[in-house]
């Protein structure tokens, strides 16, 4: 039996969602949805709650600077809403696809030889994640259009606002793309300040200035990469966090985004010399499990939590 203890329907407290406080009264604000058996919100007024965990300490030296542009790409790739259902079920069970797709690419790569160079390869694989991109960004663009053109006027403004997360992390991932840019033509390019000849200590100061811009552009290229290829990662897996807008877009999206690039690589040539039964099996095992588990994730956010379309577009 599902446990809300601070309830609020649309994330702002208010509406039909809104539970009560366990004393008779209804409890109003931003709170913390919790279902199927998860720990209670931390209460500071009340010691009978459980503490929350003792934070980490941040890593240092080479991991801590490898863990920035990955926490920063976490951030603006997961959606984040005060109010949100939280189902640990579905993000084990999303999690666990991401990580089966990412060991089958990785099974694929090694049990059969390239056709092409690694080069060719890892920049494929690169071209794929932004046409991905590209193809989520249409989708949930269109989708989330038609959600909030079908809502009722009273949460159209909600759901507005809502939008500004996947708007955010098209911002975020169009930074990055500008950053890597950068830097690459400083570092391919140069400040073009070594041509000059003037005096000893001036031509040496440009030497040394462009030493540095270069170091600089080196340091930029490997981190903005990073933090790129992990922001497309992130944003691809949550549908440029179209579930800030509501929870049941993403299951709906999902199944879109991996046929339509099950059908893009249909007439592409494929990476690894692997027989055609192994290739269609990879190439279709994406879209089928993604539909399966999407249909399941639908019906769960039905039966556990109450959220139908009718009731999410404020007509039910």
């Amino acid at each position: 039996m599902s446990d809300q203890r601070y309830g609020d329907g649309y994330g702002d407290g208010y509406g039909p969602g809104a539970g009560t406080d366990g004393d008779g009264g209804y409890g109003y604000g931003y709170g913390h949805v919790s279902y199927g058996g998860d720990s209670p919100p931390y209460d500071p007024y009340n010691p009978t709650y459980p503490q929350p965990a003792p934070t980490p300490p941040p890593a240092r030296g080479v991991r801590g600077a490898a863990s920035q542009p990955l926490n920063l790409a976490r951030r603006f790739g997961t959606p984040d809403r005060p109010g949100a259902v939280e189902d640990r079920t579905i993000t084990a069970l999303q999690s666990g696809r991401t990580l089966l797709g990412l060991g089958a690419t990785v099974w694929l790569v090694f049990a059969y030889p390239l056709r092409q160079g690694r080069e060719e390869f890892v920049m494929g694989k690169v071209e794929d994640l932004l046409v991905a991109a590209g193809f989520a960004v249409v989708a949930i663009l269109v989708a989330a259009t038609l959600f909030i053109g079908l809502a009722d006027a009273s949460l159209r403004g909600l759901y507005l606002r809502r939008a500004v997360q996947p708007l955010g992390t098209l911002l975020a991932l169009a930074v990055g793309a500008g950053v890597v840019w950068l830097c690459w033509y400083v570092l391919r390019e140069g400040l073009g300040l070594t041509d000059n000849q003037g005096a000893f200590l001036e031509v040496l100061f440009y030497y040394v200035l462009s030493f540095a811009a270069g170091l600089a552009a080196l340091v930029g290229v490997l981190v903005g990469l990073l933090y790129t290829i992990a922001l497309l990662v992130y944003a691809v897996n949550s549908c440029f966090r179209a579930g800030a807008i509501h929870e049941l877009l993403p299951p709906v999206l999902s199944p879109v985004l991996l046929w339509g690039l099950a059908v893009l690589q249909y007439f592409d040539d494929a990476a690894v010399a692997a027989p055609p039964a192994v290739l269609h099996a990879f190439m279709l095992g994406a879209p089928l499990s993604v539909t399966a588990l999407s249909v399941w994730e639908l019906r769960r956010l039905r039966t556990r939590h109450g959220m139908t379309f009718r009731g999410a577009l404020g007509r039910g």
